[in-house]
């Protein structure tokens, strides 16, 4: 979808899209799932450290809630913060990287407002940011993520939902590097899943590979890696490279694991970036 052809929405609110396939359209079934896994985390201390960026896996949550725990038990309080929520568009193809015109999303916990302002900011920064409601009408990638987020903090922080299709992840970092500028608390929450439909032995040993790229730095090796949202990832850890942040792996499994058919796995990874408590860098 081009940019310069994106509609307009018909409503302000975005409604779920998965609400009741990939986690549970009950408020409070959902918030004891989701606090089940926050509380089961075993996430590290961040004495000296804080959280500024993690990846969480998207899909259906008795598969991936798991890791997907570990990724935002870790993170600090949410309040006055505004998070980027960075994934892979999986229905509809992006040109660049698609923002919303709504001015909240629906959950089954509430309403997320979206953080219009950095939108805006984004948008006059650079053409690559872009308007695309369509892109963001089906997807689940950023959705399942936001119960997690809810539950964390009902209320008191704002999100820039990102959909990304082909980009120059250097460049695209620059861009966020700069808002990161204006709005030093924020927090980055990439969404994405490892490799995808190989067989058990194979996904264990390409995600964890691909796992310890991203700890290293390593960003030829993530490229060559498999990961739905690993343009996102790249970005970050582009971001990382230039303010010093740290990587650590806090949860690996796949759906093998969790109960799925271990010939098809998907893979699952929880990871946490981490900067100096005292300042950006």
């Amino acid at each position: 979808m081009s940019q310069h052809t994106s509609p307009q929405p018909t409503s302000n609110i975005r409604k779920p899209a998965v609400a009741g396939s990939f986690y549970p359209a009950h408020a409070e079934r959902l918030r004891r799932m989701v606090e089940g896994y926050l509380t089961a985390a075993e996430t590290p201390a961040m004495t000296g450290r804080r959280v500024t960026a993690v990846i969480a896996p998207h899909a259906g949550y008795v598969y991936s809630g798991p890791t997907a725990g570990y990724s935002f038990a870790s993170l600090p309080d949410l309040t006055g913060r505004t998070i980027f929520l960075m994934g892979p568009a999986h229905y509809v193809p992006v040109d660049g990287v698609a923002l919303t015109s709504h001015a909240a999303f629906e959950t089954p916990l509430g309403r997320v407002q979206i953080a219009g302002g950095v939108n805006e900011e984004l948008r006059s920064a650079s053409p690559v940011f872009h308007v695309n409601d369509i892109a963001h009408a089906p997807e689940h990638s950023l959705e399942v993520e936001l119960p997690f987020l809810k539950v964390l903090a009902a209320d008191g922080w704002e999100c820039v939902p990102l959909l990304f299709g082909q980009v120059n992840p250097e460049r695209v970092a620059a861009t966020l590097l700069a808002s990161l500028t204006a709005h030093p608390d924020a927090i980055f929450a990439i969404s994405s899943d490892l490799s995808h439909f190989r067989k058990y032995a194979e996904a264990r040993r390409l995600d964890i590979d691909l796992l310890e790229s991203i700890v290293r730095g390593d960003i030829p090796g993530v490229s060559r890696g498999e990961a739905c949202g690993r343009l996102p990832i790249l970005i970050v850890m582009h971001i990382a490279r230039n303010l010093g942040w740290q990587a650590q792996v806090l949860d690996y499994r796949n759906s093998g694991d969790t109960g799925g058919d271990r010939q098809r796995v998907v893979g699952y990874g929880a990871v946490i970036f981490t900067s100096a408590a005292e300042g950006l860098a």
